[in-house]
């Protein structure tokens, strides 16, 4: 197994002599650890020219410990360092100028999941847009894509539905690291920042998070596991409905399903090439928060069978289809709000698309619903060629 170093551990290695003296504000949570799953903010705490005086934490709080969406995290004085760990995902989602007034250089050191909607990729753009306004440097050290590098996937996101599960008019699945994403951020759409990357050693585009030999840390409470984030370009469709998406469970987005769903019927209506490298295993739960906690949920896990030959998004917008079609009184589209927009419906800032949710209801196939994807696909495959950093 090739050896994989993070832009954490190089960062710690080999410290830029530029920035040394610098006071350090990090971007973390418990997923920001090296190899040794020792905590990003001792590695740079020990380095002896650098001064760390202020954390930042995304979406689910400093521990990673709030569930759900739309669940607030609380500014705290970090126990270990006595120094202050600011919510981004509390009062503010954007670092206040107090907030910044101890801090010359920004570090990002978060574990993205491959995902558009994941917000930890907004909160960085947002800080990165916080850095630019203060004459801040940003630092961001990268860490793998945990779907690979290779596969795009999805439709682009229409500006009009832009909002914290949305900055930018990306794909679904992207399959760029979070540096990269960053070099897309700063330079395409124009943040402008004064940005540097501390790129990975040893990682390979077509590299899941299993080929690494890295610990795997959750990054968030709903993502236990890489398989967990392997299904998640796909199912988190099923969070703008009223189907389980498998919160409350031990294996989110893995399982979904909901009491009113005959799995077999389900599967009738699924054409077979959607279920193209997965096993749609029949299963029943009961979540023990989230929709129909404590309800009996009929549904499916979702097995894994070959990375490469699974499209994501088009089995779950399938799945999606199947049931709303089977189900239509019984089956619900979620109402807003939904990550802080209270207006737009929730399945369409997660789509990026409201035409999807009209052809769904329109009882549309799936060819239809995936029309134009192919062609958005192609058009960001060229457009993130420039900031791709490992061929």
């Amino acid at each position: 197994m090739v050896e994989v170093k993070t832009g954490l551990e190089k960062f710690v290695q080999s410290p830029p002599q530029e920035l040394m003296g610098l006071r350090i504000g990090l971007l973390c949570n418990p997923a920001s650890v090296d190899r040794r799953l020792v905590h990003a903010r001792f590695c740079i705490d020990r380095i002896a020219e650098m001064k760390l005086t202020a954390l930042f934490s995304p979406q689910h709080g400093f521990y990673s410990e709030k569930q759900d969406n739309m669940i607030e995290s609380e500014d705290r004085l970090d126990p270990a360092l006595k120094i202050p760990a600011y919510s981004l995902y509390g009062s503010t989602r954007v670092p206040t100028e107090k907030m910044l007034d101890a801090v010359d250089l920004f570090v990002v050191d978060l574990q993205d999941v491959g995902t558009r909607v994941y917000t930890f990729i907004s909160t960085m753009a947002l800080c990165m847009e916080a850095a630019k306004r203060r004459g801040r440097k940003v630092v961001v050290l990268d860490r793998p894509n945990p779907i690979g590098g290779l596969a795009v996937e999805g439709s682009c996101l229409d500006p009009a539905l832009r909002s914290f599960v949305g900055k930018y008019p990306l794909p679904m699945r992207h399959g760029l690291t979070i540096a990269e994403l960053a070099l897309l951020f700063n330079e395409h759409f124009g943040i402008g920042c004064d940005l540097s990357v501390i790129p990975m050693d040893g990682w390979k585009r077509w590299m899941h998070f299993s080929d690494t030999g890295l610990p795997w840390v959750a990054p968030s409470p709903n993502m236990p596991s890489p398989a967990s984030a392997q299904v998640y370009p796909g199912q988190v469709l099923f969070e703008g409905t009223n189907v389980s998406e498998g919160r409350g469970t031990t294996q989110p987005f893995e399982l979904f399903g909901a009491p009113f769903i005959e799995p077999e019927a389900v599967l009738e209506r699924l054409p077979e090439q959607v279920l193209s490298g997965v096993s749609l295993r029949p299963a029943a739960f009961e979540p023990t928060w989230n929709k129909w906690t404590g309800r009996l949920c009929n549904g499916f896990q979702i097995h894994l069978l070959d990375r490469s030959a699974y499209r994501p998004c088009r089995c779950s917008t399938a799945l999606l289809a199947a049931i709303r079609g089977l189900y239509p009184k019984r089956f619900a589209w979620k109402t807003p709000p939904y990550e802080y927009e209270y207006d737009q419906m929730p399945i369409d800032l997660i789509c990026g698309d409201g035409r999807l949710r009209q052809k769904i209801e329109e009882g549309a196939g799936v060819t239809e619903l995936v029309d134009g994807w192919d062609a958005d696909e192609a058009a960001f495959e060229e457009l993130r060629k420039p900031y791709l950093l490992y061929e």
